[in-house]
């Protein structure tokens, strides 16, 4: 299962009811963040999370609406015993951003790791049990969206283990994707498993145009978070003019990429009441919601929904 809370939904500048923009997922005891606006430490204590399992922070884009919170929460992170490395994920230039930022916080009790995104429009990594595919959006400076993927293997085929001749005892073992030698034959996962059942998939994309590039990334999500940084129709041109996307276009992805449930978020500060405008996404694709600080689902493998 994936825990996901979308722990800030506001763009440019956070309010006293909206923080900053942030997404949370959590799968087997490790954390993931997408962005790490202004407030995320607050969100994470208000939903209840520890900040040490947090192990990677991936980033959009260097708009100081999405980093500006890194430094605070890298401190709490290291206030909470953490040891391990924090892997940082985002465009080109992020290590020069971060050192650049902790000036301020010069020691950590754990070191940073840092992946920077290449020139290729879609891009694949792996973070632990996180599947990361990475696909470039279109704003004022490079920006990316993120779609993470929980795979999940076939079934054990007892019968098959049996047929092989192998015994209970290593039958765990190769359920979790290990090799096992047994009277001198070597036996691997995929020899007692069937083919990879359906996984889970969220995607989150914010300061954009919409783009095929975006629609291909996001594609079958079971989860998409997408901006909607104006409600009202007709806002296209404005949302044009500032590389952002309104609902309608929102919907329009989503509906085009096949996805099974759209929340907006990245609000313009401007558009105090987002959930007014919640028609005008839903005429397009009606499984939306108007996202909300702390808005949070649990995502389970379809057969143990």
């Amino acid at each position: 299962m994936l825990d996901v809370c979308l722990a800030g939904t506001g763009g440019m500048m956070p309010l006293p009811y909206r923080h900053l923009t942030c997404l949370m997922l959590r799968h087997e005891g490790s954390q993931l963040l997408i962005d790490c606006g202004e407030g995320t430490q607050i969100a994470l204590k208000k939903r209840g999370w520890s900040f040490n399992p947090i192990d990677y922070i991936l980033f959009t884009h260097f708009h100081a609406d999405h980093i500006s919170g890194l430094i605070g929460l890298l401190l709490s992170i290291g206030n909470a015993d953490r040891t391990d490395p924090v892997t940082l994920v985002g465009p080109r230039g992020l290590q020069k951003v971060v050192e650049s930022l902790r000036v301020i916080a010069p020691e950590l009790p754990f070191e940073l790791e840092f992946m920077e995104l290449g020139a290729e429009p879609i891009e694949y990594l792996q973070l632990g049990a996180f599947h990361i595919t990475a696909f470039k959006a279109r704003h004022r400076i490079p920006c990316y969206g993120y779609t993470v993927d929980i795979p999940r293997q076939g079934r054990f085929l007892v019968e098959q283990a049996q047929a092989l001749g192998l015994p209970v005892q290593m039958w765990g073992l190769l359920q979790k994707g290990q090799t096992v030698e047994f009277e001198g034959e070597t036996y691997y996962p995929e020899m007692v498993l069937g083919p990879p059942r359906k996984g889970i998939r969220v995607s989150y994309c914010t300061d954009s145009r919409p783009t095929d590039n975006i629609v291909e990334g996001v594609r079958g999500a079971d989860l998409f978070i997408c901006e909607g940084m104006y409600g009202e129709k007709g806002s296209e041109l404005r949302a044009a003019e500032h590389k952002h996307m309104n609902y309608a276009e929102a919907a329009d992805l989503a509906k085009e990429a096949g996805v099974r449930e759209l929340w907006l978020t990245h609000f313009s500060p401007a558009m105090p009441h987002p959930e007014e405008f919640l028609e005008t996404a839903q005429e397009i694709f009606p499984n939306t919601r108007v996202g909300k600080d702390g808005l949070s689902c649990t995502l389970n493998f379809e057969d143990e929904a």
